[in-house]
């Protein structure tokens, strides 16, 4: 199993190449929302992506509020 800084790299690297951003701009603690300037639309896309990716079935209940990778990092962490 990865760790979780593993998992945090990974989904900034995938977020970086799904919205053509460069991974060294994108932080643990950045909202992402902000960052990659995208709206709630984009944001299901990018966890569906992130879903198939990591293999894991992301609750909407648990991702109620979550806008920072760190965090969504460690919801995928726990699915794992």
């Amino acid at each position: 199993m990865p760790t979780l800084d593993q998992t945090l790299g990974q989904l900034i690297e995938l977020a970086s190449e799904h919205f053509k951003v460069a991974a060294s701009d994108l932080n643990p603690d950045d909202d992402f929302f902000k960052k990659l300037k995208i709206n709630s639309l984009q944001a299901l896309d990018l966890l569906t992506k992130l879903e198939s990716h990591f293999n894991v079935e992301l609750p909407d209940y648990e991702l109620q509020g979550v806008t920072d990778f760190r965090t969504l990092a460690e919801r995928i962490q726990s699915r794992l």
